[in-house]
């Protein structure tokens, strides 16, 4: 069977509970149609690029399975209909990411990276007032 990623945003005053009941009544209606989810991920209340129906964040939640392409189209039927999703999309993709997403993994990578102080690579040598290259003695 085909695999796909499937990704929607859902209004961002929705409870945490009725953004996860949405994400089980996607799951249901894959599974339904003899589809297989394979992971769901939820990444939580982000910012939006631009404001879409009068939300300017909105609760990111991503689906990985494999199913026929009648269950896909049924999918986005049900999507569409629900007034709780402002926007979503399903695309086939070769191969499921294995371990996290890179939408999850973002955390860690910010979290490893810590105060990286200083880059030690500027030319222009500026001191702790910002001035450039005088010595302390110079007036």
């Amino acid at each position: 069977m085909p695999l796909y990623e499937h990704v929607f945003l859902a209004r961002q005053d929705l409870a945490q509970a009725q953004v996860d009941a949405l994400a089980e009544t996607a799951t249901k209606i894959v599974e339904d149609q003899g589809g297989k989810v394979v992971r769901t991920e939820t990444w939580g209340l982000r910012n939006l690029a631009y404001r879409i129906s009068k939300n300017r964040k909105a609760h990111y939640v991503a689906l990985d399975f494999d199913a026929p392409a009648p269950v896909v189209a049924e999918l986005e039927r049900q999507t569409q209909i629900n007034e709780d999703v402002i926007r979503y999309m399903t695309i086939r993709v070769d191969a499921h990411e294995q371990g996290p997403s890179a939408m999850m993994r973002r955390g860690e990578r910010d979290r490893d990276r810590g105060d990286r102080g200083d880059r030690g690579d500027r030319g222009d040598r500026r001191g702790p007032r910002g001035d450039r290259g005088r010595d302390e003695n110079e007036g």
